[in-house]
């Protein structure tokens, strides 16, 4: 009898251990998690349905930021900076090392004069190697009272920013937001209040930024894509050299179209031309090639703008 009692209690435990495992075994495959799939398009700031287009860095522009934002009205900060700088690095977009920019410019002075000067603003990113400069302000300021009897009280900021070719300083988008935000005190919420207007105003300009840059042809631009030139010619004492530098223009084909010729003053002549070239490239290509009897030396070069004497070839 003990012998069957004891095979009775294996089969028993024997069945009770097979419906453990079966239990176990259908418990893990019905909360077993799904592998995780990354897809190169994911990432922050998706749009519908979560997932953005990532372009390659090397076919988007390389963005300077020039933003001159304050906190309470007046004291600098920088908070639309990093926060376009973590934006723009979501979207594959390289950024120039604001450090590096510190570094070797006076910013509160020498950026705050160029903010509203989309030909300096271009210059200057020229000069540290940017294709596109976002310049413009940012404020964030209290209300004057209160809310009711509490401590809180409302934060009002007001961004308004551009996106400028340094090549051509042409526009390629803009943005303006107002929001505004309640907190309890002036350093917290003048900071959300900032990061709030420009979240807004950076949705709407990094999009329209990079569709602006990429129809445009890119770096370069497009076939199609003319640069607008001043050229200002110093050394023009006589009609005949005038005359000269006016024929060399119109017969650069392509190079500059549209030639004008604003003024003739005291030796000093002005034109105005649409080239496909960038204006560093043409002063180049007009100084190689001058008009006989003349040789033309380059003064100053900047985003638009080429400034030349002209002197007699020796």
């Amino acid at each position: 009898m003990k012998k069957v009692q004891t095979i009775r209690e294996i089969a028993v435990f024997g069945k009770g251990l097979t419906g453990a495992l079966c239990a176990v075994l259908l418990a893990g495959c019905a909360s077993a998690p799904e592998p995780a799939v990354r897809d190169a398009e994911e990432g922050a700031g998706a749009g519908a349905g979560g997932r953005v287009t990532l372009r390659a860095a090397s076919r988007l522009p390389r963005v300077l930021l020039m933003v001159d934002e304050k906190s309470l009205g007046s004291i600098p900060t920088a908070e639309i900076e990093s926060l376009a700088a973590r934006l723009l690095l979501q979207q594959n977009v390289p950024v120039v090392d604001q450090d590096m920019v510190k570094a070797n410019i006076a910013k509160g002075q020498q950026l705050l004069k160029m903010a509203g000067d989309p030909r300096g603003a271009a210059a200057l990113g020229l000069q540290f190697g940017a294709d596109v400069v976002i310049m413009g302000e940012a404020v964030a300021k209290p209300s004057a009272r209160r809310i009711a009897d509490s401590n809180l009280r409302t934060y009002e900021a007001v961004a308004t920013l551009r996106a400028v070719r340094t090549d051509n300083a042409a526009a390629l988008a803009s943005a303006s937001e107002v929001e505004n935000v309640v907190a309890l005190d002036d350093i917290s919420g003048s900071s959300k209040a900032l990061r709030k207007a420009g979240q807004k105003s950076f949705e709407t300009l990094i999009p329209a930024l990079i569709e602006a840059w990429e129809k445009g042809g890119g770096a370069g631009g497009s076939e199609t894509a003319l640069t607008h030139i001043a050229i200002t010619i110093g050394g023009v004492d006589q009609m005949w050299k005038l005359k000269a530098l006016r024929e060399t223009l119109h017969g650069m084909g392509t190079k500059a179209q549209n030639v004008v010729q604003r003024n003739y003053t005291a030796g000093m002549a002005m034109f105005d031309l649409d080239s496909t070239m960038a204006a560093e490239e043409f002063s180049e290509a007009f100084v190689l090639k001058p008009p006989q009897g003349l040789k033309l030396q380059v003064l100053n070069v900047s985003a638009g703008k080429v400034d030349l004497r002209a002197v007699a070839a020796p």
